[in-house]
Formats: structure tokens, C-alpha cells, sequence
């Protein structure tokens, strides 16, 4: 993205589970990337560095929020590891044309059942459901173009084309 494409916002977004079923309608709290470190001190250092362990991440979850329970919601309890894609439409600002365009993001992840919550019945109102899940696979895609590839189960840390796990699945014979 140039200097001159402003992002400003998500327009809309579809889930789907194993690439065809429609979700439905929820919102979706993506996952938070942690690298796992530890700390550093000693002679030689100034005070303590939280360094970073290249490739290694703590746990990530999803969070699916319904507004009610559904069929959906319901089989994402199965426990099973679930595939699921987020395809989001974002408005794009392009300061060189001054014209607004739209811009793909798809977010990819398999995650199994973690908890949920049924919710509640209350007449006239949500029921608030939701299902958390643990994410062992991450991939974002930008206008078609692979960002992120986290494979936790295949030893894998992908960034903007670089795998930051392959020498280290060389060394471990993982190749």
C-alpha cells in the first residue's frame, strides 16, 4: 500500500466454515499475536530485555459473538477442529485520485472448541451466545496477497513471504 491509500474502515464481512457453509450473523474477535520470551539480564546488559522466541506464540483464540443461538453456533461446540474464513470488504482511501476503493482481507483459521456461552433468554433482546476457540493455524490474506501464515502444528511463521521457522524445521530435521 502506498503512502497515498489511506485505510479507513471495514466495510462488511462474511464468515464461512469449511470455506462454502455461511455463518450467519456474529461478530468476530480475531486473534492477538504473542510471541513467547522470556527475559534476558546480566553482565553486559543494561537492566532486562522480554526477548522474543523467533516463530513461537502464545495461545490465540477467536471469538464468535451471536445474537442468537443458531445451527452454527451450535456445531462449532462439535470437538473437532473447525475451518474457518472471514472474507472482509475495507475502504481504502487513495489521496493520489481522490477516490474511494475497496480492498479484500481474508482471514483463515482452524480452531477447535474452546468454551461458549449459550447466552440467555430474555424476551425482546439477544441471547448473547458465543463460542471461543483455540487457533493453531492463521493466515491473512491482502487483496489476494498471503501476509501472515502462522502453522503451529506444522512448525510454521510466515510474514510478507519470509517462513521465520524454515531453518529452524532444517536444523530439527523437520525438511
Amino acid at each position: 500500500m502506498s503512502m497515498k491509500q489511506i485505510p479507513e474502515k471495514l466495510i462488511n464481512y462474511t464468515g464461512y466454515l469449511n470455506g462454502s457453509t455461511y455463518l450467519g450473523t456474529a461478530d468476530v474477535t480475531l486473534p492477538t499475536l504473542e510471541m513467547i520470551s522470556d527475559t534476558i539480564k546480566g553482565a553486559g546488559i543494561a537492566g532486562e530485555i522480554d526477548s522474543p522466541t523467533i516463530g513461537q506464540y502464545s495461545s490465540m483464540t477467536v471469538t464468535l459473538n451471536w445474537r442468537t443461538i443458531t445451527q452454527e453456533a451450535i456445531q462449532l461446540h462439535a470437538p473437532t477442529t473447525h475451518a474457518i474464513d472471514f472474507r472482509g470488504a475495507q475502504q481504502v482511501f487513495d489521496a493520489s485520485t481522490n477516490e474511494r476503493k475497496v480492498q479484500g482481507v481474508k482471514v483463515s483459521v482452524r480452531a477447535m472448541p474452546k468454551s461458549g456461552e449459550l447466552g440467555k433468554f430474555d424476551p425482546s433482546t439477544t441471547t448473547d451466545s458465543t463460542n471461543e476457540m483455540e487457533v493453531t493455524y492463521l493466515k491473512i490474506e491482502i487483496d489476494g496477497k498471503i501476509m501472515v501464515e502462522i502453522d503451529k502444528l506444522n512448525y510454521k511463521s510466515v510474514f510478507n513471504g519470509k517462513d521465520y521457522l524454515s531453518e529452524v524445521r532444517s536444523i530439527l530435521g523437520m525438511e
